[in-house]
């Protein structure tokens, strides 16, 4: 007879470790270890949609940066192109773009860097089971000194980038609305261009490390593999571009579903679902609706979709991943570490070429418009597109705001591979820590940012537990997301 959930035993990895935020995942076992349920919970509440209303519109761009510690400069651009738009500008001056774009480049260099040499690179050199005193960056310095100091100086540089664009290494102030605040000096350019060789060369390091981790590994290749839809940007062309673009969404196959779609009109192709069990929504392709329309962003999206990459190193890397995929698209989940040290590559390059173009060093850094309501900003963050819409009364304060963040697109792939990896790793087997491993090696794969994915429409779904001195529960109480307060106990 089938257990019911009632009888199940209930595992947690909790929190779920080296990811930025919190969050848990949880299994329902039976009697024989077989998984019935495995899910990916988000336990924090972000709410900066409400809080910033009511805030002038020229705030939200420093204020949404303390969504992260991480990738603040992500949430600073989108916003910064958000506010753009409601002081009525669409393009800005060509060193503006430029500074903005070498800011946004140094961004994603030292994010990408950072999740692959300091959080992700112990579980693919030592083994996901490997000794857990060991599986850590500590190991990785002890093991491999030369590695880890390249992942120190990439991430090192790419800060470097973003201190003197906006000031600060983290939570600096570089826009204002219809431009940038600061010049960029010879001085400051050739403090840049100094190291950017050496640069490139770890850059090229890691993307031949990472390829022949993959390649030459093929128990990774299925690892929580999903054939899934893509949602990425890309420019004119086709090619990966990461600033500004339209939207392609693909299926599987690699057919498109749309193309070079104005992201300023997202909400008519996305929607977000908001289910009981966790803080964080799940959008999904409206054409294609909630069952099958849900997608993955991020670096493994931006590299199957785009048709090529502007800067030529990183395009000879991308040729590899393609014919890895024998021309199609590379659908496993451990490949997003591959392409995304590709797009540490494109990030070098491209910082170099920025810096030897004589318009960075410009002083024309502001454009005027006339004032609007409504404003939509989106990036391709390091982890995936990010949209970020506001809309504002006639004195200029936020009335209304949506994020639709980067790894909240990815919420429900993050669900569907730790119950791949469950199924094929701890089912009926006896659970030990290195097979829980397994489900979080997974979930760092998408290098989710827990702590901006979280929020909500509406009201949130709560649960309140009374527990007796003797560890029993003794009262629960649960408000599902529609209102509804029910007595469990």
């Amino acid at each position: 007879m089938e257990q019911t959930k009632e009888n199940l035993r209930r595992i947690a990895v909790d929190p779920v470790t080296r990811v930025e935020g919190h969050g848990k995942i949880t299994l329902l076992l039976d009697d024989a270890n077989h998984v019935r349920e495995a899910r990916f919970h988000i336990v924090e509440f972000r709410g900066f949609e409400k809080f910033i209303q009511g805030r002038p519109y020229w705030e939200a761009p420093y204020f949404v940066q303390r969504l992260c510690g991480i990738c603040p400069v992500s949430h600073h651009l989108a916003a910064a192109k958000a506010v753009d738009q409601l002081v009525g500008v669409d393009e800005l001056t060509p060193t503006a773009t430029k500074l903005r774009r070498l800011l946004h480049f140094g961004q994603t260099l030292q994010s990408h860097a950072l999740h692959f040499f300091h959080l992700s690179s112990p579980d693919l050199l030592f083994g996901f089971g490997s000794n857990l005193e060991h599986r850590n960056i500590v190991g990785v310095i002890e093991d491999y000194p030369e590695l880890a100091l390249k992942g120190v100086r990439l991430r090192k540089y790419g800060q470097q980038v973003i201190e003197v664009i906006s000031g600060k290494r983290v939570h600096g102030a570089a826009t204002i609305p219809g431009g940038v605040n600061k010049a960029l000096t010879i001085a400051e350019r050739d403090r840049l261009l100094a190291d950017i060789n050496d640069v490139l060369i770890w850059a090229q390091d890691a993307v031949t490390l990472n390829e022949k981790i993959h390649t030459e590994h093929p128990e990774n290749h299925g690892f929580g593999r999903l054939n899934s839809n893509y949602l990425s940007m890309v420019g004119g062309k086709g090619e990966l571009e990461l600033y500004h673009g339209g939207l392609r969404a693909s299926r599987p196959d690699g057919s498109q579903i749309f193309d070079q779609f104005g992201y300023r009109g997202y909400y008519n192709i996305i929607r977000e679902e908001v289910r009981s069990w966790s803080y964080m929504k799940f959008p999904y392709l409206t054409e294609l609706g909630r069952d099958d329309g849900w997608y993955r962003v991020g670096p493994l999206a931006r590299i199957n979709s785009c048709d090529f990459i502007s800067t030529p190193l990183a395009e000879a890397a991308r040729k590899s991943f393609v014919a890895f995929g024998n021309g199609g698209f590379v659908h496993d989940t451990l490949a997003y570490h591959w392409a995304r040290m590709i797009e540490v590559l494109h990030s070098a390059e491209s910082i170099r070429d920025l810096l030897l173009d004589p318009e960075i060093l410009g002083n024309d850094l502001v454009v005027k418009g006339e004032k609007r309501e409504e404003g939509i900003g989106v990036i391709e963050a390091p982890r995936g597109t990010l949209f970020h819409h506001y809309k504002v009364n006639e004195d200029g304060t936020i009335k209304k705001a949506n994020l639709i963040v980067s790894t909240t697109s990815n919420n429900q792939a993050m669900n569907e591979s730790v119950r791949s990896v469950a199924n094929e790793y701890l089912d009926g087997n006896e659970i030990t820590e290195g097979l829980l491993n397994h489900l979080e090696v997974a979930i760092r794969a998408y290098d989710p940012c827990l702590s901006c994915a979280t929020h909500a429409l509406g009201k949130m779904p709560l649960e309140v537990e009374l527990i007796g001195a003797d560890g029993e529960a003794v009262d629960r109480i649960e408000k599902a997301s529609s209102g509804a307060i029910n007595r469990t106990i």
